[in-house]
């Protein structure tokens, strides 16, 4: 196939079919109709009950967005897309929906099958999201993308305003953000019983990957099954090397996020939804350092760090009368015990990954996925959410039933009380992505140098704490950082 810009179709040819699904009552085409569902009786989906549901990325992670949307039949799957046919996990999900179109090109995908696409779940890498995500919305598709929403902070606030223009109910898969534990953890800050927030604490044992490496040098072999021209997409050309595909491309900066792209998404989601965070105005960093050589560390600009400590500023908000400072720390680093949290109290989970949110009353602590909160007080009161409810075979619910009230705000439409209860739609994920990734920003404006003029060494001037002109997306004091806001697409991959 002959590669085109990724501009994607004004047109809605799906949106009759929206409509229709909306009022899910007839369609009369001859003498045919479809049965809705009270006819049926219960226990019966009707067809016009029905999502057609597509698939961008469909191994991997992308097996359970699919299948958790696809809901046991609920839905129907109508179209399966992935470059690599031969990963396991692709050829299951092949499997599992044999009525599936299958395909390689996912521009090819929503040309063949926009009128029967109703909405799109977009799980590639995530130098992918955003190109895939915007052409799906252009063509009126309702869209679920994984976490995070996008690679850099121009493509969140694109997607963030294309949702909106387009009209299309939108997820980003963070699953922990329908965790009804947190509700407790709003709930808890909302009656005043930690205080203001001054201070948030989150850390993760990322990267689980290797990270901090020197820049793989020799390509191998693709594999037969694998595109990998249409793999890259819109990122700086590279020959295939089993040190980026199919898992290992988050640790480098032409394709993935590291770690904060990793989990940022999960764990800064709780302290964005409990105080009320808008954009932060400043952002500071350190990162981790390798040393092959004695002496001398590696200087890898290609690569994220093996660990990094950030620190953003967000003002008071009207929610948290206080400034808040927040710091992440990743690379198996974590916070000392805060004052608060009582000995013998253990960390959340173990240390490995967690929250912390300090207030001037008390302490509320909490897992990856805003699992198991705890709230603590300074008189001494400890105070424990509710366990998850579990589903109608006694389990836990698929990931917090995420991708399920997504397809049921699909079905209601653009602007229903179902779209709007979503706990994060792009109004919300894509600030809150705009957030995580200025902590890419800066670990990357960390790294730029410059040789000295006397030729001993060099200068590091983004080494600097960086003011953030959130509004219009620009650092105001180093303009150099402002050249990762966004990136250099490759030909034929602009975003439109």
């Amino acid at each position: 196939m002959q590669e085109s810009e990724n501009t994607a179709h004004e047109s809605h040819p799906t949106s009759s079919r929206r409509q229709f699904l909306q009022a899910g009552a007839l369609a009369a085409a001859g003498s045919f109709f479809i049965v809705p569902r009270h006819v049926l009786g219960r226990g019966f989906i009707a067809p016009s009950d029905k999502l057609n549901i597509a698939g961008v990325g469909i191994g991997g992670k992308g097996f359970s967005d699919t299948n958790n949307a696809f809901n046991n039949g609920v839905n129907n799957m109508v179209a399966l897309c992935d470059v690599d046919w031969g990963l396991p996990r692709v050829k299951e999900n092949f499997e599992k929906h044999p009525k599936a179109k299958r395909y390689k090109d996912f521009r090819e995908m929503l040309d063949k099958e926009g009128n029967t696409i109703d909405a799109v779940t977009v799980s590639t890498a995530d130098h992918t999201h955003a190109i895939v995500a915007m052409a799906a919305m252009q063509r009126g598709k309702h869209v679920y993308v994984q976490k995070p929403l996008t690679h850099n902070i121009y493509e969140a606030r694109a997607l963030t305003e294309a949702a909106r223009k387009y009209k299309v109910v939108t997820q980003m898969g963070n699953q922990g953000s329908s965790n009804p534990q947190q509700k407790q953890m709003v709930e808890w800050f909302d009656k005043g019983l930690v205080g203001n927030v001054h201070t948030v604490y989150l850390w993760t044992n990322r990267p689980v990957w290797p990270q901090g490496i020197p820049v793989p040098q020799a390509a191998a072999e693709k594999p037969a099954d694998l595109d990998w021209d249409l793999w890259l997409g819109p990122a700086q050309k590279v020959g295939y090397t089993p040190a980026y595909h199919p898992f290992k491309w988050r640790g480098w900066w032409n394709f993935g996020a590291g770690a904060l792209g990793d989990i940022g998404c999960h764990i800064m989601d709780v302290p964005f939804r409990v105080l009320g965070l808008g954009y932060p105005t400043e952002v500071e960093t350190s990162i981790g350092q390798v040393f092959l050589k004695d002496w001398t560390p590696e200087y890898i600009p290609e690569g994220c760090p093996p660990s990094s400590q950030v620190e953003l500023k967000f003002p008071a908000s009207s929610k948290n009368k206080s400034a808040v400072k927040m710091v992440w720390l990743d690379g198996g680093l974590r916070p000392f015990r805060p004052e608060m949290l009582p000995e013998g109290e253990p960390f959340p989970e173990n240390g490995e990954n967690g929250v912390f949110l300090l207030g001037d009353k008390g302490l509320i602590a909490c897992g990856m996925y805003g699992d198991d909160p705890k709230l603590y007080t300074k008189s001494g009161q400890k105070l424990e959410a509710a366990p998850k409810p579990k589903g109608a075979d006694g389990k836990g619910i698929p990931e917090n039933g995420h991708q399920v009230l997504w397809t049921e705000a699909c079905k209601a439409g653009f602007n229903s009380k179902e779209h709007k209860a979503l706990t994060s739609s792009f109004d919300f994920a894509g600030p809150l992505t705009e957030s995580v990734l200025m902590g890419n920003l800066a670990i990357r404006s960390y790294t730029l140098r410059t040789p000295r003029a006397d030729g001993r060494g060099f200068t590091y001037p983004g080494r600097k704490k960086l003011m953030w002109d959130g509004k219009n997306m620009k650092i105001t004091n180093f303009d150099e950082a402002n050249q990762f806001v966004s990136r250099n697409y490759r030909d034929g991959w602009k975003l439109a």
